[in-house]
């Protein structure tokens, strides 16, 4: 039987795809091996979200190809995955022409949307599920690749969602993890209508596309409200941001409606953004007891400076605020976050306000990442990436020392402690 082979860089909603490509490889009578130098076809899901993670995808594939060339396996290697992504959505063709240039031994560039949800996710965890709600970013953060590597943002059917929920629950599944690259925004497209929301990188085919259904099940919008696959007939959550309704969406009666499955014992979602965690969000988490009392919000930088040259819609202020009203309400509550050090124009003082929201969040942890410039992003084009690197590593450091020291500590001291009165 043919083998196959798949590493996945990135983030989880990479990791969840890679579970549906696995799904669609064994149902062609292909099965797993764990030796990525004796597999027939090896699949690469790639990411772009720094240059980091594009350069790991061309080290990987250029030692396949030295062993392609020396031993005759892998017969295949396919990359998928957000370069990919960024490839067909390049109306002008330059960045396929640089990934073939680089990658010359690649025999197939395969679109993720080509995969789909046709296949059942083929699970390694028994226990825990990633859920997918949505796919795709609408808002355009400078500095951030997302929105041409995967496309405006597109929601998956509600009820979809729900039977998927069920279903794993009914398995035995007791964590579910809901995943979108802005999850608190999952509806706006369903609610205000695909062509009413930003369709400059669509391409012909889309994530949720379903041949047998093309409406995907969606329900309609009224003038009493939204109708449910269910019947039910709702009034979407607006979220109110900087003194206007931003966005519509249906998260916080999604997130309500899961937690009621019986037998879910713990419901995660990621990841989130601070300017669409609404007032109802908070409340419908506050009332259900196996929804996440962690919570990831990403802050980015904690300058309002650096966050207007982001295009991040909010102030340090109103993050804290965020996080001050969270935790007002929901008890045990506690944050991690994404921050990006070095990027473009980053001065001292501005580093220094990062600094002191950290300090005043208290985040049990952090992604701590140097800005790396990205093709494409509204950064790439207008700044400089202007920061030396030293000093980014340098900025990198105090962070890391002063949220994820701790953090890693605390870990380490647990697993002792854990093993000893075990």
């Amino acid at each position: 039987m043919r083998t196959y082979f798949i590493k996945t860089f990135g983030c989880q909603q990479n990791e969840s795809d890679s579970e549906r490509i696995a799904s669609m490889l064994e149902g062609r009578g292909m099965v797993k091996t764990d030796d990525i130098n004796l597999a027939d076809h090896v699949i690469i899901n790639t990411c772009m979200v720094r240059e980091m993670a594009e350069n790991r995808v061309y080290g990987t594939v250029n030692n396949l190809v030295k062993n392609k060339l020396e031993y005759g396996k892998p017969e295949k290697i396919i990359v998928t995955g957000c370069m990919v992504g960024m490839a067909v959505r390049d109306k002008t063709g330059t960045f396929l022409k640089i990934i073939k240039k680089r990658l010359p031994h690649v025999d197939e560039f395969l679109p993720i949307e080509e995969v789909g949800f046709d296949h059942e996710p083929l699970r390694s965890n028994t226990i825990s599920a990633w859920v997918p709600v949505s796919n795709g970013c609408n808002n355009f953060c400078t500095f951030c690749v997302v929105p041409f590597t995967r496309g405006r943002e597109i929601s998956r059917p509600y009820r979809d969602i729900l039977n998927d929920c069920k279903k794993l629950t009914q398995q035995g599944y007791k964590k579910i993890t809901l995943l979108g690259m802005n999850v608190n925004s999952y509806g706006a497209d369903l609610i205000a209508g695909a062509d009413n929301i930003q369709v400059l990188r669509d391409i012909d085919k889309t994530y949720f596309a379903d041949k047998k259904n093309p409406t995907n099940g969606h329900a309609h919008l009224n003038k009493k409200g939204y109708r449910l696959s269910d019947g039910r007939l709702i009034k979407p959550i607006f979220v109110k941001h900087l003194n206007r309704l931003r966005i519509p969406t249906l998260f916080p009666y999604l997130l309500e409606d899961i937690a009621k499955i019986k037998g879910l014992k713990e419901i995660d979602f990621m990841s989130s953004n601070p300017w669409d965690f609404s007032e109802e969000l908070i409340d419908v988490i506050s009332k259900n007891k196996n929804i996440t009392r962690s919570f990831h919000i990403a802050v980015q930088s904690g300058s309002d400076s650096v966050l207007k040259r982001m295009n991040r819609w909010y102030t340090s202020q109103q993050y804290l605020d965020l996080i001050k009203n969270i935790k007002s309400k929901v008890s045990h509550a506690r944050f991690s976050t994404d921050i990006i050090v070095g990027f473009c124009g980053e001065s001292e003082e501005e580093f220094r306000d990062t600094v002191k929201l950290a300090e005043k969040a208290q985040f049990y942890k952090a992604y701590i990442s140097i800005y790396s410039d990205r093709p494409m992003t509204a950064a790439h084009k207008v700044f400089k990436d202007d920061v030396p690197h030293p000093v980014k590593k340098e900025r990198w450091q105090i962070l890391e020392n002063l949220i994820n020291l701790p953090y890693l500590k605390r870990k380490n001291n647990s697993s002792v402690l854990h093993a000893l009165t075990a």
